[in-house]
């Protein structure tokens, strides 16, 4: 593992926080991140390329340690100071506090920051690759975040086909984990999603958002990376 000196904690113990600058909002809450999840500094986050990627962390200089890794997945972005270190995890308040000894959550919050080892780590959620609609979009402006995405968890392109249509269009990434896509006129859907990640790996959700697509709506695929 690798060793990083920025290690802070933010939100709510009760409620983790929301998705942040990944567009994932409250859905990090749920299954499957569970609200263990981490911003990260530039290195980490890299202008929304960073989203849905999975690190192992655990520290162990302090007595309250518990010493065992826990998973996190990066959902939000940290700015400002944390960018004073190399590597910065701001991780939620639940994710911390699993990080000490049981009954000693309090005692390692109190600190505030502390030296944790890290590594990155392939993602494995036992869900397929889900979409929710963006609450701006409209049958012309299609934009969607995309959750639950297996190994690299780091989308790197992402097509887009209607029924009838003969060829892929690209989307664009909006920012975070956010994309978006002009809908040509006339164009009603369902629509398929082919999904290539980091590796150059492609899957196709094939009608994964159907015609009568909704703003705020979650839909889910029958697919994910192994």
């Amino acid at each position: 593992m690798q060793r990083s000196w920025g290690v802070t904690w933010k939100a709510d113990l009760k409620d983790s926080q929301k998705g942040g600058a990944c567009g994932l909002e409250n859905d990090v809450n749920d299954a499957p991140y569970y609200g263990m999840i981490s911003a990260g500094n530039g290195k980490l986050f890299r202008s929304g390329a960073g989203c849905g990627t999975c690190f192992l962390v655990k520290c162990t200089n302090n007595p309250a340690c518990s010493g065992s890794s826990i998973h996190v997945t990066i959902t939000d972005e940290c700015p400002g100071l944390c960018n004073n270190d190399n590597i910065h995890f701001d991780l939620s308040g639940k994710a911390f506090g699993y990080l000490a000894k049981p009954g000693r959550e309090d005692e390692l919050r109190n600190l505030g920051r502390i030296d944790i080892q890290y590594t990155s780590v392939q993602c494995y959620y036992d869900f397929k690759i889900a979409v929710k609609i963006d609450s701006g979009s409209n049958p012309y402006y299609l934009a969607m975040a995309v959750e639950n995405v297996n190994g690299d968890g780091e989308i790197d392109r992402i097509d887009i086909t209607a029924q009838g249509w003969k060829s892929w269009a690209p989307m664009q990434r909006n920012w975070g984990e956010t994309w978006k896509f002009d809908v040509p006129s006339g164009t009603t859907g369902p629509f398929s999603i082919r999904f290539t990640d980091r590796s150059s790996r492609s899957v196709v959700a094939y009608n994964i958002i159907p015609s009568n697509w909704a703003p705020g709506k979650k839909y889910y695929s029958n697919t994910n990376f192994p």
